[in-house]
């Protein structure tokens, strides 16, 4: 089973790692051309860029900036480790067992603007460069024209004939893979709660639901629908009658 799902924001560059075990972004030459162009962005541009306040903007300048290869443990930090959003809060990787950690390096692929596709423990440095963002790069308009069909052909690579695909990524993220290019279904949990005399999607209880689901499917090695449909993290459960096809719903 392979595990997708967007990167964070917020990052941790400063706290310990309990492990030394490292691998490299699939995809950095593609990473260090984005990062060119990025170093050409003045603070004021990476402000009207992305949206951000003049602070965001000045912090995003001096990491691109610095921005450097070749990545090492001295200038670089894994990217399960380092991201710090919701999702990663859920999964929780700092108390998860270290002989669970080389099953989430074979099963979760984090998607990302800058970087593409990353493994768990693949290295990364500081950025922030969301997938939506409308960088214009050479002769692409934007990150999901750049990356095109780049990330669905290496899950293609890593994903076996019979495999399931989880996707527990944003919309904004999950759009920079074609769907008519992945080899296999894809199976999409939907997280919804209970409020106002209906079950509705409430984004920062989804996020969490969805680090919940991760770390569920390595604790549990995971490997079928039907042992999908066990979630049971938090009051979660799987709900027959709102689910769809491919996509399935658990409420709370």
């Amino acid at each position: 089973m392979k595990i997708i799902i967007s990167p964070a924001k917020s990052l941790d560059f400063e706290s310990k790692v309990p492990t030394s075990l490292h691998t490299q972004p699939r995809f950095l030459d593609k990473a260090e051309k984005l990062n060119k162009k990025l170093k050409t962005l003045s603070k004021n541009k990476l402000s009207d860029l992305m949206k951000i306040s003049d602070d965001l903007a000045a912090l995003n300048y001096e990491r691109n900036q610095t921005w450097q290869t070749p990545f090492t443990k001295e200038n670089s930090k894994q990217a399960i480790y380092a991201f710090t959003g919701a999702v990663f809060q859920g999964i929780d990787v700092q108390t998860l067992s270290e002989e669970k950690i080389p099953l989430l390096q074979e099963n979760l692929r984090i998607l990302s603007g800058l970087y593409g596709l990353l493994k768990p423990l693949d290295l990364i440095q500081p950025y922030r460069l969301e997938m939506g963002t409308r960088l214009k790069v050479g002769t692409k308009d934007n990150l999901y024209k750049f990356w095109y069909d780049a990330v669905a052909k290496a899950l293609n690579d890593e994903l076996a004939d019979d495999e399931l695909l989880v996707n527990l990524a944003s919309a904004e993220y999950f759009k920079v893979i074609p769907k008519k290019v992945l080899k296999v279904d894809m199976i999409t949990p939907v997280f919804k709660d209970f409020k106002n005399g209906e079950y509705k999607t409430i984004m920062t209880y989804a996020k969490m639901a969805r680090g919940y689901m991760v770390r569920y499917i390595i604790e549990n090695n995971v490997k079928t629908i039907e042992d999908l449909k066990g979630f049971n993290v938090e009051k979660y459960r799987f709900s027959e009658e709102l689910s769809k096809g491919n996509e399935l719903v658990f409420t709370r």
